[in-house]
């Protein structure tokens, strides 16, 4: 085992005991075991010490927020500092992984230009009790750059990252977003470094209405509205046609949640803004639902 590289797992947990169990039983079935567990508790108040406590393991590390961070990704840079491996993987406590996920993308981290190695997963839809795979097509591998402003493919329990790529930025996770940072690392690392993909699934994400990305997608709006602008303003992105769907993304999130939850007037305004394309011709129809039978179909 000790010549095989060592993997930090980063488990950033705030009140998730109903889930972390789960995540954590995920990490032990790994056919690959030089790992470490990182556990940042950002001052939970429920059992989630307790249970991670529970398991005797001299590769799980627990640390306590001394104050609590309102910013997701400012506290998986503090769990970040704790960090001594090779690589870097991540897990929310409400994901989980399959036993040969490590398994299998380590050895795509042996060309030295890689520095992003991510998989396909299964999206688990917790009310539902439903799976459905992320991607049917091929994910994109090499210099990804574009596939990520087009069409965003790397799910958040999938990735892995080599400590020398992410060295390499001016920082880590930005400290200002909290819903898209991983999006915005991702994207950064890309400019120079090469990805690497599991075409399988590695994970499960599960998809529930306590999450942080569901119960704040205003949230969401106005931080790509944020990075849209700096890479605007950004030579390394500024000639990137594809930067354009970065936008249209934004628009098209923000369309759909006034025309749930607020007047069809503005959502008629949105609509008529948004670029001609399918999702115009989407947003359109849901303009003609009954909202509450909107909210229980939509996908987006």
């Amino acid at each position: 085992m000790n010549d095989l590289p060592l993997i930090s797992i980063i488990i950033n947990c705030f009140n998730g005991d109903r889930f972390l169990q789960k995540a954590l039983d995920s990490v032990i079935s790994q056919t690959y075991k030089n790992w470490e567990i990182i556990f940042w508790d950002n001052q939970s108040t429920d059992k989630s010490a307790e249970i991670f406590n529970s398991y005797k393991d001299v590769r799980f590390k627990y640390y306590k927020a001394l104050k609590h961070s309102k910013i997701l990704y400012e506290a998986k840079n503090y769990a970040i500092k704790k960090a001594n491996g090779e690589f870097y993987a991540f897990l929310d406590v409400d994901d989980w992984w399959l036993p040969n996920k490590l398994e299998k993308q380590v050895p795509l981290f042996k060309d030295p230009k890689v520095g992003i190695v991510y998989g396909n997963f299964w999206n688990f839809f917790e009310k539902k009790n439903k799976t459905k795979i992320f991607r049917e097509n091929i994910l994109p591998t090499g210099m990804i750059l574009k596939d990520l402003l087009s069409n965003y493919p790397v799910g958040s329990p999938t990735y892995m990252i080599r400590k020398k790529s992410l060295d390499s930025l001016k920082f880590n996770f930005n400290n200002n977003y909290h819903i898209i940072g991983e999006f915005d690392l991702i994207i950064r690392l890309s400019v120079k470094w090469k990805a690497d993909c599991v075409q399988s699934p590695v994970a499960f994400a599960r998809k529930h209405e306590k999450s942080e990305s569901y119960l704040k997608r205003n949230l969401e709006i106005e931080e790509m509205k944020v990075l849209y602008t700096e890479m605007k303003n950004n030579p390394e992105f500024t000639h990137l046609k594809e930067l354009e769907q970065l936008k249209r993304k934004y628009m098209y999130l923000q369309a759909m949640e006034i025309i749930l939850n607020k007047s069809l007037t503005r959502g008629f305004t949105e609509v008529v803004k948004y670029p001609l394309c399918f999702k115009k011709f989407k947003l359109a129809l849901a303009m003609l639902m009954p909202k509450f039978l909107l909210k229980i179909i939509k996908t987006y």
